[in-house]
């Protein structure tokens, strides 16, 4: 087994919230991953506000998503 050390500010280690200072790479990726997902899924969140989306019923998302797979089929 190989080891990597790894340097990180004290704020980025916060900000992953790390709690101990050896960990496996694979447990590293998957806090990465994570932190991304809901770094993304606040943006969508942000984006779905600011245009209106956040108040479309189902019922109306349906309806988008029926018209743009139809406007595909007919390209």
């Amino acid at each position: 087994m190989k080891t990597v050390n790894l340097q990180l500010s004290d704020f980025e280690f916060d900000e992953l919230g790390l709690n101990k200072n050896t960990l496996l790479f694979s447990e590293l990726i998957e806090i990465i991953e994570r932190k991304i997902t809901k770094r993304t899924l606040e943006k969508s969140m942000q984006l779905a506000d600011k245009y209106g989306l956040s108040k479309m019923t189902m019922e109306q998302i349906d309806d988008e998503i029926k018209a743009q797979r139809n406007e595909e089929n007919n390209s």
